[in-house]
């Protein structure tokens, strides 16, 4: 009887707010520990949101990195032209919004003009602020303590002084791309891509958080560049594994992801649907609502929910933003139509 006091009496605390609130996020022994399955098959949308015709006159919006906080949708995008990149918010509340959602271009913020593209958000916990990583020909980023607020955030800041030089001898005519941040406990790990077939890794305190990024490795590669391109992805799927996503280049010269699982981000990362026949998400297993408006499924990101660091995603019925373009579309690679559209995942093992 008085442990059952004991029960009524912390509820009671706990709903009137002398307690903490219970951790809305869902427990890990809720999720199947075989949720992600060893193949995946996904509905596509149409085009949700396409360049706009107004004084910036974009030609592409790429690269989508999106988050679900106070009841809406923050998406943050490369905008793309003959003459560079830069990055673009907009916010909705729901995809049917997507369309009509304004464009903040963030070159007017202390962001800046010039080259910045391929922008991944998350708020870092320990710190209560929002960080948006992009490429600026380092990896960089800028903070802002309120995402709603399109003109807070600071001023690019570099990760690291110069180029790591494991990666300046292994780039080879490639570029350096596609930064990626995602933290467990103990530390902070950025992964880039050099479209040359590899994969890098550098990692540093969550303590020390941004500062000290070193201690870069190869984290995964291949000889042939195009099959471990660009444009990574990890997430943790909170039963202990992580998932990592990689846009390929496939015989028919369309993009695609291939995809990996470990217990570490450390690695080693073991193949989960990583072939052009057996994909994590290509034109051969996307259904799309009348004709496919592109054949290529390419960078893009996980709708998530868990808005933190560890990029948290429930591996049950996934949702991915991704870009494509219409097939018949040629022009310089910086000028081409891309649009962003989603991905329901149509086969969930949970």
């Amino acid at each position: 009887m008085r442990c059952l006091l004991v029960l009524i009496v912390s509820f009671y605390l706990q709903f009137i707010g002398a307690l903490p609130a219970p951790d809305p996020r869902p427990s890990n022994d809720l999720v199947r520990k075989d949720s992600l399955p060893t193949s995946f098959q996904w509905s596509s949308s149409g085009p949700l949101i396409a360049p706009k015709s107004d004084s910036y006159n974009i030609a592409g919006i790429k690269d989508p990195s999106i988050v679900y906080h106070g009841d809406k949708y923050h998406v943050f995008a490369s905008t793309a032209k003959a003459s560079g990149y830069n990055l673009v918010y907009l916010s909705f509340s729901d995809f049917s919004q997507a369309a009509s959602a304004e464009f903040h271009y963030l070159d007017q913020t202390p962001i800046g003009t010039g080259y910045r593209a391929a922008p991944q958000v998350f708020y870092f916990a320990p710190q209560k602020l929002w960080y948006l990583v992009y490429q600026n020909g380092n990896a960089a980023y800028s903070t802002n303590p309120d995402i709603n607020n399109p003109a807070g955030w600071s001023a690019p800041k570099n990760f690291y002084s110069s180029m790591p030089s494991i990666i300046e001898q292994n780039i080879g005519d490639g570029n350096w791309v596609d930064m990626w941040v995602i933290c467990d406990a103990s530390n902070c790990h950025l992964f880039s891509s050099d479209d040359n077939g590899h994969l890098y890794r550098s990692q540093t305190s969550v303590a020390n958080f941004p500062n000290g990024m070193g201690n870069t490795v190869i984290a995964l590669q291949d000889s042939d560049r195009y099959a471990l391109f660009e444009a990574a992805n990890v997430y943790s799927t909170g039963d202990g594994k992580y998932l990592l996503l990689i846009e390929a280049i496939g015989s028919d010269e369309a993009r695609y992801f291939r995809s990996w699982t470990s217990t570490s981000l450390a690695g080693s990362w073991a193949g989960l649907a990583d072939t052009e026949a057996n994909p994590f998400a290509r034109s051969n297993n996307v259904k799309f609502d009348g004709n496919a408006w592109t054949e290529s499924i390419s960078h893009g990101e996980m709708v998530r929910s868990q808005v933190d660091q560890t990029m948290t995603i429930s591996p049950c019925n996934l949702r991915y933003l991704y870009q494509g373009m219409d097939p018949n579309a040629s022009d310089d690679y910086n000028a081409l139509p891309w649009k962003l559209g989603l991905l329901t995942q149509t086969n969930s093992a949970c």
